[in-house]
């Protein structure tokens, strides 16, 4: 591998979402990354459909550059063979339930006693303490804890809503990935490791409160139940699709009147100030609409870009990839899978200038990896061997079981 995190060692124990896509994250970056499965079965996201060579889709997408160990945590032998690649590691993923990984023995204690140097990130829903801490805690359930679902809806009057978007998951993994980078920084300085602690509620809460929680922000300023901004959000009807615009400045809601030939709106007292046009949003954004209904949406996209007027087509899935910035800007890659075929997938996302990062390896087979991986730790033949017959690594292969769901649907969840 290559890329900024060259040298770097991850010990990925987590399953799912947040804990995996975190450790592909610093893997695409570069890093070493050593996914540790249960025996046999591994991770959950294997047996989701969507597949491809009996692989699914999600787990291609959130587990590349890594390598496969299936270990058994629950054996002495198997704890035995992660203290010694704990030895060599860096960094350490964990989203056990809270609880579970002090019970296994290979709790942060644990561990920073074989290794002072580890960077040991636990990912949990709620966090260590607190009534909800034991409870299990999935995408759908955080979203609505933490308000999300409130702000989706529009206002805490209508019904919640979820964002149709592993919302929660997703931003966990790339907080959790930066706070690894944070300790491995601070460990450059001090040479100790330490322990990072991220739950999913308190990495959306913190997203939110950017803006979604404003009205929180001063203690002493009371605070009344929020109502919706607007009755009409900013994707927009024309006469064959949908486009989005936006005229936020006084010299957008100007270049857009003249585009849209309405210098009538420009004196319309309901719009003639910025203050103005807050005040009647609703009333504005309807007449934006009709105005828009008149015309294609490939003509008012032509149009409004000549006026300088933001505005961009509401794209669908299936476009997305052929559109010409996403072309140009080279988002979309296409690599081979040896087990799933010609995938189709992002680029690593942010672009380094002196440390480039080479085109990300394929997702693992289930245990693929395991005997290359403790040989490298320097486990001799006969040592292997012996772990194979039983049991405590898994001698999968990188074989993935026959499935009847061989297509290349993509099923969309709801």
């Amino acid at each position: 591998m290559t890329g900024p995190l060259t040298g770097i060692r991850v010990l990925d124990l987590s399953a799912m979402l947040s804990g995996p896509w975190a450790a592909s994250i610093l893997g695409d970056q570069g890093a070493e990354v050593i996914k540790v499965e249960p025996p046999r079965t591994g991770d959950h996201v294997r047996s989701l459909p969507n597949r491809s060579g009996g692989l699914a889709s999600m787990f291609l997408n959130v587990n590349r550059s890594k390598r496969s160990l299936t270990l058994d945590l629950k054996s002495e032998d198997g704890k035995k063979v992660l203290f010694d690649l704990v030895r060599r590691a860096d960094v350490l993923v964990q989203n056990f339930r809270p609880g579970v990984v002090e019970r296994l023995g290979i709790s942060f204690d644990d561990l920073i006693a074989i290794n002072p140097k580890l960077v040991y990130l636990s990912i949990s829903g709620f966090g260590e303490g607190g009534p909800y801490s034991e409870r299990r805690a999935y995408d759908p359930i955080v979203q609505a804890v933490s308000g999300l679902t409130t702000i989706q809806a529009g206002s805490d009057e209508d019904r919640p809503r979820l964002i149709r978007t592993v919302l929660p998951d997703k931003l966990t993994a790339i907080t959790g990935a930066q706070a690894v980078c944070s300790a491995l920084v601070a460990r450059a300085t001090t040479g100790e490791g330490q322990h990072v602690r991220l739950s999913m509620l308190d990495s959306v809460l913190a997203f939110m409160w950017a803006s979604d929680m404003n009205a929180y922000t001063f203690v002493d300023k009371p605070v009344t139940p929020e109502k919706a901004a607007s009755f009409i959000d900013l994707i927009y009807e024309t006469a064959d699709g949908y486009i989005t615009v936006s005229t936020m400045s006084n010299k957008e809601w100007t270049a857009f009147c003249k585009a849209a030939e309405r210098p009538d709106l420009l004196e319309d007292e309901r719009f003639d100030t910025p203050a103005k046009r807050d005040a009647n949003v609703n009333e504005r954004l309807a007449e934006i609409q009709k105005i828009l209904l008149e015309r294609p949406g490939k003509e008012w996209l032509e149009l409004l870009t000549e006026h300088d007027v933001p505005c961009a087509p509401a794209l669908r899935r299936f476009e997305v990839i052929e559109d010409p910035q996403v072309i140009a800007s080279g988002t979309i890659i296409e690599t081979d899978h040896p087990i799933a075929g010609r995938l189709r997938q992002a680029r690593v996302a942010a672009r380094f200038s002196h440390t480039p990062v080479a085109t990300p390896v394929g997702a693992p087979g289930l245990g693929q990896h395991s005997v290359e991986v403790l040989a490298e730790a320097g486990f001799d033949t006969s040592t292997i061997d012996r772990l194979l017959a039983e049991g405590v690594v898994g001698n999968e292969t990188g074989e993935v079981p026959a499935s009847d769901d061989e297509t290349h649907v993509i099923t969309q969840g709801a």
